[in-house]
This record gives C-alpha cells, structure tokens and sequence, in this order.
C-alpha cells in the first residue's frame, strides 16, 4: 500500500447559479496576459450544451484520455508513436474556432469618429490580430441555453436519449438545465502528463497538484490533445502550454484558490483525500461499469491506524494527515457516496467531485407532460424527474443509471427529513421509508444539511499546512527571473519556436 496525499475537490451543483464570478476571479489573477486571452482555467457551462471548446466531451473528435485494453491502458490520441505520426500536423488538436476568437472594441472611435448623423459604435478587434473581426461566438455563448438549436441540442451526453426524449426537454412545459463549473481536476492517472515528449508536466508528490514546468516545455501541444476535459491550454504568445495550477500559491499560504474564495453560491469544497498509488493502474484499466467503485475504493480511510501508519512511513506530514480528517471531499465522496466524478470512462481518475443536480423534483412527468398538479406530494420520485437519469449517468457514472439513481435517492431523504424538521408537513412514513432505502440516519441527513447549507467558510476550505518559507523562497527566486511574472509564465514571446 502506497499512501499518499491529493488535495480534491467537490462542486455542489445544486447550489451553482450560473454567476461566472469563479471564472472572472481566475481570469484577473492567472490568464489575464497576452496569448492567454481565450483561456478560462475556470468556466461555467451550461448542460445541456456543448461546452468549452465546443464539444469537448466528444473523445472521437478529439482522442482525449485513456483506453482500456485488458489489464493495460494507453492514450488515445497521444503516446509515442502516436504523437510521432502527428508532430508537424495532429488533426484532433482543437483549433480557436473550437474555442473562440478573443476580442476587445475599438472605444477610440467613440471619441474620434467624425461628425455625422449616426450614432457612432466601437467595432469588435481581435487581441490576436489587430482586425476587425464578426464575433462568432463566446466561452459562455450557449448559456442558460442560448442558442440551443446549435448548441444544447449538440449535447454529447444525448447519445443514450432517443430523438423523442431530447426533444421533449426542449419543450417550454419540460425545459430544464444546470450549470456545470470546470477546472483542472488534478487526475490520479492524468494523460497530460504521461503525453508530454519533453516531460514539462508533473505531479506534485505533496499534494497533487498538477503543474507544467515553463522552462522545460517545448510547445509540442500533446498535452492539449490528451487531456479528455480540453483544460491545458496553449500560449500562442510565449509558446508554451498552460493550465489551471489550483492558485498552490494560495493553498501554501492557507488560503482558498480564487475561484473558491469567490464562488457566491458557496457550492465549493476543497480537501485532502488520502490514496493507494499502487491501485491507480488497475482502477484506470477496469471494465467500464466497474470505474465509479474502482475509484471511490482507492481513497483510503484516514482514521484507519494502519492507513496512517503507512502514511507517515512515505512521508506524508501529520498536518496533511489530520486535514484529510478532517476534509469535507472525504464526507461527500466517501462517507456519505453523494458526490461523483466526470466522465470517469476518460480513466483519468478524476480529483474533481459533483454532487449531480437534484433540481427540477418537485411535482412529475406524465404522458410526456410536466404537471406540478398531478404529484399526490410535494415532490415526485426520482424516475419522473425532468432532467432523465440517462443524461446524468453519461455525465457522472459512464453510463450507470442505478447509481445516479441511489445519489439522487440520498438527496431526496435528506430534503424530505429537513422538511419536515422546519415545515411539519410530510407523511412520517415516507421519510422514514426513504432514509431506509439508503441507510441513512437522521443525524447524518443533519450532517448532510449542515455542511451543505450552513458551513463555515473553515469548514469547507481544509487546506494543509504549508512551509510558507519554502512558498517565499520560490516566488522570490522566480520573480528574480527577467521578464517573468513571479510563477512562471512569461510575458515576452518564446525564442527559437
């Protein structure tokens, strides 16, 4: 058993609004640059939608992530000789289109512009060329469904939905969706890492972080085609590849990353969760319908004496030890099974948790038709919710409706019991027959609220103590570096790309 320690995350979808503060934060901090323009470390989608390059999902376009074949893995798109066919042209490469052209506006001529009768308007300029240029589209062009005839309707996740149920979510009775926020998710078995030829990306051994070295990375761009959730980046400026790298200079002075310390509806949790290394190749190289429990067993119990044990043995500090006691990402993901990873088939294994939308619930779906009158309670069932467990099971459990199924259960019996605490409205019988259906307690559908509603900002931020020094002495040293920011990133263009 090789313990060690990953800082993870969960992300409460229930409570996400769709604000796009959390990508607004990164943005100001981390990829407001030249060459980073189009870049968003952090972005919102809504689902259904195609996202962030547009369709980004679709790993037959793309060739992102692993595949299995028996007991061994190996990158789709990416690799050695993969990578060598494709070096002077890799077709699964996203293109700008995929993602966007970025622009500003010429404000001058609002001053400049001459006398006349028109009113005159600030026409759109690309911050890549300089030109004129008929803006296409946005990082958040579909939103709140914007757009849907071209966008949500393209969803990738609608391939288990016959024609007849994805239209009928796009009828005005039944229209529903969720905001979907995505950063980096910091993988177990990430394909950036192992695709990269000049070995600029890795892992950090104290807690995880994944990073790509500035000074090691000679543009290959492998990394952007491996990575299945399209979140490293290529600087067409400097020349070199980008990512998100969790605000570490933040986590290693106590504090949240941006994005988390910004989020206004509080769906945020950051924590440690601590893992068996020996175990990653086997759960990325499992049958498909086995990958959600694969990946859940990998992360170890931190109050477990033998876990601990060895944990200290491979160095992990007892202040990272007690953080994972601590951590809420252990509570949702281990302890009470509701938050699940994305897209787990891109066997990646994921450091990135969603407790899946509950909403819309209340009232049913009958003969096709949403009817908020027809429902003997409050709330429907689960199998009549509006959003189909299909589209969820393509997004959280690669396919698996049961234990999406078995999440949104436990949702439910916590809502029906904390009901019927504050209003008293509910039939006895029905919470205690749904809190049964999952084995859960009073006391933890308690705990469940809490954490979920009422937390403090201590309480869903667990971040380990960090060597501030060390944090000091790195930002130091590297600022001391002409022409760099403090982190790395460079401001003037690469030489000999």
């Amino acid at each position: 058993m090789d313990v060690r320690s990953q800082v993870a995350m969960v992300f409460h979808l229930d409570k996400c609004i769709g604000c796009h503060t959390c990508s607004i934060a990164c943005k100001n901090v981390w990829t407001d640059r030249r060459g980073a323009e189009y870049m968003w470390w952090n972005n919102v989608e809504t689902k259904p939608g195609t996202g962030y390059p547009t369709r980004w999902e679709d790993q037959e376009v793309y060739k992102g992530g692993w595949e299995a074949s028996g007991n061994s893995i190996s990158l789709k798109g990416a690799g050695k000789l993969k990578g060598l066919k494709n070096i002077f042209h890799n077709p699964h490469l996203p293109v700008l289109e995929d993602y966007y052209e970025p622009w500003t506006y010429k404000y001058q001529d609002l001053f400049t512009a001459p006398e006349g009768d028109d009113q005159p308007t600030a026409r759109p300029v690309s911050l890549i060329t300089g030109e004129e240029v008929e803006v296409q589209s946005g990082p958040n062009w579909d939103d709140d469904l914007g757009g849907s005839p071209d966008y949500a309707r393209h969803d990738v996740n609608f391939k288990d939905l016959s024609a007849a149920e994805q239209e009928s979510l796009f009828q005005l009775e039944r229209m529903t969706f969720h905001y979907l926020p995505r950063i980096c998710n910091h993988c177990l078995n990430p394909a950036c890492v192992a695709s990269c030829p000049s070995a600029a990306i890795y892992k950090r051994g104290e807690d995880g972080v994944v990073l790509i070295n500035q000074e090691r990375c000679r543009a290959w761009r492998m990394c952007v085609t491996a990575c299945p959730y399209k979140k490293s980046y290529y600087n067409w400026n400097t020349g070199k590849s980008e990512k998100c790298i969790l605000c570490y200079p933040r986590l290693e002075s106590g504090q949240a990353p941006a994005c988390m310390h910004s989020c206004v509806g509080r769906i945020r949790y950051l924590g440690v969760l601590l893992y068996d290394a020996d175990k990653i190749q086997q759960v990325a190289s499992c049958a498909e319908k086995d990958l959600v429990d694969s990946q859940l067993d990998i992360y170890l119990d931190p109050f477990d004496e033998k876990v601990i044990r060895q944990a200290e043995k491979n160095g992990v500090a007892a202040s990272t030890i007690t953080a994972a006691q601590k951590s809420p990402v252990y509570k949702y993901v281990k302890e009470w099974g509701i938050a699940l990873p994305l897209h787990p088939e891109f066997r990646t294994v994921p450091n990135l948790f969603y407790v899946p939308p509950l909403l819309p619930a209340m009232a049913s779906v009958q003969d096709g038709v949403y009817n908020e009158s027809s429902s003997e309670y409050l709330w429907g069932g689960i199998e009549t919710s509006r959003l189909p467990m299909k589209y969820l099971a393509s997004l959280f459990t690669a396919g698996d409706e049961e234990k999406v199924k078995e999440v949104m259960k436990k949702l439910m019996a916590v809502r029906f019991h904390r009901r019927n605490e504050t209003v008293g409205d509910m039939e006895v019988e029905r919470i205690e027959k749904a809190m049964s259906e999952v084995g859960m307690s009073k006391e933890m559908a308690d705990e469940i609220f809490r954490l979920t509603s009422l937390a403090t900002f201590d309480e869903r931020f667990v971040i380990p103590p960090a060597h501030r020094e060390e944090s000091i002495e790195m930002i130091e040293a590297t600022a001391d570096v002409k022409g760099e920011t403090g982190f790395g990133f460079k401001d003037k263009p690469a030489r000999g790309l």
